[in-house]
């Protein structure tokens, strides 16, 4: 009996014990639950999608309106979609097709064996087309067309859009007052007699004012043709 009850106080110790280590576990699994945090989720940061932008193609053809037709073109798509500087050169060479593309393909050879660094902005491809498809005489017969312009059988509006378009691709600066010297001396002798009377504020002022001008003298021949075809009419009748 003795050895029975020595055995049974030794198994409840035992489960005494056991438990007291279960408690002291679970305490500690709180306690470490206490200073243990997850990680926080890590947020994926979404770039800003970049403006698709298709140039119009260039084929690299010898003829160099052409070209600055395409190069101006380009230059105003780069601006109105604020085109980076570092997306320029690879839009624009993707645009090459036939000849550019092929002359494109050999500029890159021929700077990688001369170990001279690739063409990354703009302005220096547009440098190397201007060498390659603008002959040296342009800048010299382009001024010459700009100083013997005149409008003659053009209209104002004809005119004016072909000074202007010699002013850029002459890539001539100047101040307002010399473009409106130039503008008046070109205009016809008719046309010019009547705009100089009248006040202007500026250029663009003028412009609208000859464009006014232009119209009041044609309905006016317009009206004296009629009335001469009226009599010539009235006589033939009688």
């Amino acid at each position: 009996m003795k050895e029975k009850d020595e055995y049974i106080r030794n198994l409840k110790k035992a489960h005494a014990s056991s438990s007291r280590l279960s408690d002291s576990l679970a305490e500690g699994s709180v306690r470490i639950n206490d200073y243990y945090q997850p990680p926080p989720k890590r947020t994926r940061r979404e770039h800003p999608k970049e403006t698709r932008v298709d140039l119009p193609h260039f084929y690299g053809k010898e003829n160099f309106e052409t070209y600055l037709d395409w190069e101006m073109k380009v230059e105003q798509l780069f601006a109105c979609y604020n085109v980076n500087e570092e997306r320029k050169v690879p839009l624009a060479t993707l645009s090459f097709q036939g000849n550019a593309m092929y002359w494109w393909t050999a500029l890159k050879r021929e700077r990688h064996l001369h170990k001279d660094p690739p063409i990354t902005y703009w302005n220096d491809l547009k440098g190397a087309l201007r060498c390659r498809h603008i002959p040296s005489y342009y800048n010299r017969k382009l001024m010459d067309k700009l100083q013997r312009l005149h409008q003659k059988n053009l209209s104002v509006e004809e005119y004016w859009e072909k000074m202007v378009l010699y002013i850029i691709r002459a890539r001539i600066k100047e101040k307002d007052n010399t473009t409106i010297s130039r503008f008046l001396s070109g205009l016809n002798l008719e046309i010019r007699n009547k705009v100089e009377l009248l006040p202007y504020k500026d250029l663009n002022d003028l412009i609208q004012i000859s464009i006014k001008v232009e119209k009041q003298i044609l309905r006016k021949q317009s009206s004296q043709k009629q009335s001469s075809y009226s009599v010539s009419y009235d006589k033939d009748e009688f």
